[in-house]
């Protein structure tokens, strides 16, 4: 299925996202919770560009990220995708967050360039990439993530009666997925920019109404994230509430009650699947996450803020506000310029 447009977004993929050139190596990670079609598709793009793709396919582990450390081989991992040029993870059960991710990218100067692609299928890749103009959504997301950066303070509402406040931390690099992957970056699938405010700062009411991720997937009725000074106080709503409750006290782990990080989701094709990577990109939706903050969004803090596992919640149809001026109505782009305007109409918001 799909297999003429899927070679086609496998080769924009590599060819003009991730640059790739011809004799460099790549390492295709995969666990047998991926899509077969879509590891296939990408080590034939590499071998028409004249790369050397490498496929790492391991064992689902039980669990994502750091909770899912004793179920992969971690010296064979680090050492292998160590020494590739670039590095794309298709990981149901992701290696992002985990030790293997953390011993790979800590050393700036020496790690592959890395996408992460958690889950991704064939249709999702087609859409989210194939069919998507990434020099126009480049150009909107980095408009975006300027005027965001120099927001001091933030507010986000969302029709569910979502209600949140913080204070941007002055100097903390924003995680941007523009869509390219150059020399030694650290890329989240494009479509979204994510940032950890301060931490201390965080007051107010969170409602995931789309996804939560691991372990529920789409949610049957919102949750409420009652939040003071960035950390979950009080979590309400029916069984889904009850259950991801319990799984973030199960870990015994303080930091697994603080919020570790939001992002905006700006995906042109994105639409609501039960599939967090596409999930988080929905345009309009601010995306949250808890748990282990990753270095990538601490640049203050080197090696980030450790934690059991990491579940990122989203709330859909969003409102937000930068120091008092309004750039998001319900997910639609009203400000805070003509031009930033203008460039979400083009891509169809």
């Amino acid at each position: 299925m799909y297999e003429y447009e899927l070679q086609n977004a496998c080769l924009k993929l590599l060819r003009d996202m991730f640059m790739l050139q011809p004799g460099e190596s790549i390492a295709i990670t995969c666990d047998t919770e991926s899509s077969q079609e879509i590891v296939d598709a990408t080590a034939q793009a590499a071998v028409i560009l004249g790369a050397k793709p490498i496929v790492f396919k391991i064992a689902a582990p039980r669990d994502c990220g750091k909770a899912g450390d004793e179920d992969m081989p971690m010296e064979a991992l680090v050492a292998g995708i160590k020494a590739c040029d670039a590095w794309v993870e298709y990981n149901a059960k992701y290696i992002f967050y985990s030790t293997v991710y953390d011993r790979i990218v800590e050393d700036p100067e020496n790690r592959p360039r890395y996408m992460n692609q958690n889950g991704v299928g064939p249709e999702l890749l087609i859409r989210n990439i194939g069919r998507v103009d990434n020099i126009l959504l480049n150009r909107f997301i980095m408009a975006m993530t300027e005027v965001t950066e120099k927001a001091k303070h933030v507010r986000v509402t969302s029709p569910r009666g979502m209600d949140i406040e913080f204070d941007n931390e002055p100097g903390r690099e924003f995680v941007v997925a523009d869509g390219f992957v150059r020399k030694g970056e650290l890329k989240m699938f494009p479509g979204q920019i994510s940032w950890s405010p301060r931490f201390e700062s965080i007051n107010g009411t969170i409602i995931v109404d789309g996804t939560q991720s691991p372990p529920l997937g789409a949610v049957k009725s919102p949750i409420c994230f009652h939040v003071e000074k960035g950390d979950i106080v009080k979590i309400e709503g029916g069984t889904d509430a009850a259950e991801f409750d319990a799984w973030l006290k199960s870990f015994n782990d303080p930091q697994m009650l603080k919020v570790a990080h939001l992002a905006y989701g700006f995906g042109p094709n994105a639409k609501l699947s039960g599939d967090i990577v596409e999930d988080e990109r929905v345009w309009g939706c601010t995306e949250w996450g808890f748990g282990n903050v990753g270095g990538i969004l601490t640049s203050d803090i080197p090696g980030g803020i450790p934690g059991a596992s990491h579940s990122d919640g989203i709330c859909l149809n969003c409102s937000v506000w930068l120091d008092g001026v309004q750039v998001l109505d319900e997910g639609k782009v009203v400000g805070p310029t003509p031009e930033i305007v203008e460039m979400a109409r083009a891509l169809g918001k």
